[in-house]
């Protein structure tokens, strides 16, 4: 492969309402600007397809096509052979190969197209550049419409093995008589916040009234209890020294992370928002591809200091 041609990495983040892309630099295993596109849940196979297509347009010249494309994507899905098992979002992508079709749009070999779980490339991330840096033992968790997990030894993700649940996934562990998910995600703000005030409201909009509506305050340091709950019973067997919180709920850490970091009380355990956000999963797709179809030789990040522990 030409020296140029090894920075031409194209790295996706597929939300639940829209694909996020950008450019991957191996040399200091970054990112340059991200784009997003929204993409309709109930969209067709082809408008799925064009959404990268045309994100890729805008990164890079129709004429260059890129050496290789990553793309973080959630589960259920079949990494390996690119078959999407989703059904309660995209379900028009269901037993399609999407390996197939995304080379035909974007111009490079099937073999190029490289899938990994979005909660695994989110902690990737945040391992390789951001606040996870330095540490060997790490637990990512993505707050969102739903609760993506993912726990890392010496930066390297793992799906098994002691304290780590199947597949690294905690969104449907069983938790006072629900699920983990049904207690630290949107809905169960937005469920709390419709019982206090009547109305219904987007996440966002009640965390920009919680540092003048008591409610809204309310609902977000009852939610930081609950995730400092969770995260002592789920996490204490792994032993993680770091939990980086992720996801859009994650933007209103200041609202909920002391209330959390009280309920967890375990000073072996450092609770840390994102240094990344929307970049993490897009950084950690790229380190993803590079270690699956790179001379490792090549993975090598630009020295940078870590931070000492606060």
């Amino acid at each position: 492969m030409p020296e140029d041609r090894k920075h031409q990495i194209l790295v996706f983040d597929v939300g639940g309402s829209h694909i996020g892309g950008s450019l991957f630099h191996p040399d200091g295993m970054t990112v340059g600007e991200v784009h997003t596109l929204p993409v309709g849940e109930n969209g067709s196979v082809e408008q799925f397809f064009a959404a990268f297509e045309s994100l890729a347009t805008t990164l890079l010249p129709p004429s260059d096509p890129p050496s290789g494309v990553a793309i973080a994507i959630p589960n259920p899905f079949d990494y390996e052979h690119g078959v999407s098992y989703m059904q309660h979002k995209y379900r028009q992508l269901y037993a399609k190969n999407l390996r197939q079709g995304l080379a035909e749009r974007l111009g490079c070999e099937p073999g190029q197209v490289h899938f990994l779980n979005d909660a695994a490339a989110f902690l990737t991330g945040e391992l390789s550049q951001g606040a996870g840096l330095g540490i060997s033992r790490a637990i990512g968790i993505a707050l969102g419409t739903g609760v993506g997990s993912a726990f890392a030894v010496d930066g390297q993700i793992v799906v098994s093995g002691p304290g780590v649940p199947a597949g690294g996934e905690i969104w449907n562990l069983p938790y006072r008589n629900s699920t983990v998910e049904n207690l630290i995600s949107t809905r169960s703000i937005q469920r709390r916040y419709e019982e206090l005030t009547g109305r219904r409201s987007e996440v966002r909009d009640i965390a920009d009234l919680g540092m003048e509506d008591p409610k809204a305050r309310q609902i977000f340091e009852d939610f930081g209890k609950e995730l400092g709950s969770v995260l002592l019973e789920i996490c204490h067997e792994f032993a993680p020294q770091r939990i980086i919180l992720g996801g859009g709920i994650s933007r209103a850490a200041q609202l909920f992370l002391p209330a959390a970091e009280k309920e967890l009380a375990d000073p072996a355990i450092r609770l840390r928002v994102s240094d990344l956000f929307e970049r993490a999963p897009l950084i950690g797709a790229g380190v993803s591809w590079m270690r699956n179809h790179s001379d490792p030789k090549s993975l090598k990040p630009e020295p940078r200091t870590v931070p000492e522990e606060a």
